[in-house]
C-alpha cells in the first residue's frame, strides 16, 4: 500500500492490484479509514481511498470544502496515482461528490456505486432547522456518541470501530464539518446526476434513517440512467462498517475484476430512466 499526500492535495492511500480501480470516498464525519473493513476484504484489486479535504490526515488543507471542490480534489487525486479505468464508490456525502465526478464523464470511469447515498434532489425533511441541527452533531465528544449510536447505526458495533468512529467524526476543521449539513445537503444536484452516463448501483441500508430507503428510491433512482438498486438488510447508514462483507458482496457483483468486465462498461449516451432495473434484497 501507497500512501500520499502532497501539499495541495488531500491523503490517500493507494492499494495496487487488478483493475478497475475501486476508487472510496467517505461520509460526512468519516475518512479513508471508513472503508478499512472493505478494502480488507477486497485483497488483489486496485484501489484508492481519500481523506477528503478539511478531514483527518487533509485537515492542513484550506478551503473551500463545497462539494464541487472535493470533486475536484478527487480528480487530481486519481489522476495524481496514476489510474485510468475505475469505478467510483461513493458513501452519503461521498455519494453526491461521486455523482458530480461521474456527471463530468471523465475518461476512464467504468461505473459508480453509491452507497446510501446523499440523493440527488434533497428530501423534504431537509429543512434549514434540520441543517442548523445537524451541524452541531459533531461539537462534542458526547454528541458524536449521541449520533453515532441513535441516528448513523442500526447494529452494535466493536468498541474499536465505535471509537475509529468518534475519532474521525471531530477530526476535521470547523468549516469543513459545517458545510456538508448547512449547504451541501441542500445542493440540488438534479441536472448533473441526469448527465451520467456509465452504469450505477445504489445500494441503501434497510433501517437507514438518514437515507431511507425511500428518499434513494424517490429523490436519486429517477434521475440515473436505469440504475441498479440494492438493499442490505438490518443495517443502519455506515454500511462500510456495520455490514462490509454484503457491501463487498454488492460491489463486486457489479463490479468485477478484468476476467468479468463485460457488463460493466462505459456507455456514450444515457439509458432509459425509469425504475431500476434489479432490485435485491440480500440476505
Amino acid at each position: 500500500m501507497n500512501t500520499t499526500q502532497q501539499p495541495l492535495l488531500p491523503a490517500y492511500d493507494h492499494r495496487p492490484g487488478t483493475g478497475p480501480t475501486l476508487v472510496f470516498l467517505h461520509y460526512w464525519g468519516g475518512s479513508a479509514r471508513t472503508w478499512d473493513l472493505v478494502v480488507d476484504r477486497l485483497a488483489g484489486r486496485d484501489m484508492l481511498t481519500v481523506d477528503f479535504r478539511g478531514w483527518s490526515r487533509s485537515s492542513n488543507l484550506a478551503g473551500p470544502y463545497t462539494l464541487r471542490q472535493l470533486a475536484d480534489d478527487t480528480l487530481a487525486v486519481i489522476a495524481d496515482a496514476g489510474v485510468t479505468d475505475y469505478v467510483l464508490v461513493g458513501h452519503s456525502m461521498g455519494g453526491k461528490v461521486a455523482q458530480l465526478i461521474a456527471a463530468t464523464r471523465p475518461v476512464g470511469l467504468r461505473g459508480i456505486i453509491l452507497v446510501g447515498s446523499g440523493p440527488a434532489k434533497p428530501a423534504a425533511g431537509i429543512t434549514p432547522e434540520y441543517r442548523e441541527g445537524l451541524s452541531h452533531a459533531y461539537d462534542s465528544d458526547e454528541s458524536v456518541a449521541g449520533a453515532r449510536d441513535h441516528i448513523l447505526t442500526a447494529t452494535e458495533l466493536p468498541e474499536s470501530i465505535k471509537s475509529q468512529i468518534a475519532t474521525d467524526s471531530r477530526a476535521s476543521t470547523d468549516a469543513a464539518r459545517t458545510e456538508w449539513p448547512l449547504r451541501g445537503i441542500a445542493e440540488d444536484v438534479c441536472e448533473h446526476t441526469r448527465m451520467i452516463s456509465v452504469p450505477a448501483l445504489v445500494v441503501a441500508g434497510e433501517n437507514d434513517h438518514v437515507e431511507p430507503v425511500d428518499v434513494l428510491v424517490n429523490n436519486l433512482v429517477p434521475y440515473l440512467s436505469g440504475a441498479d438498486f440494492t438493499v442490505i438488510p438490518n443495517t443502519g447508514h455506515l454500511i462500510p462498517l456495520e455490514a462490509p462483507a454484503d457491501l463487498v458482496d454488492a460491489i463486486t457483483a457489479f463490479a468485477p475484476g478484468p476476467d468479468h468486465l463485460r457488463g460493466l462498461k462505459s456507455t456514450s449516451s444515457p439509458i432509459s430512466r425509469g425504475t431500476p432495473r434489479r432490485v435485491t434484497v440480500r440476505g
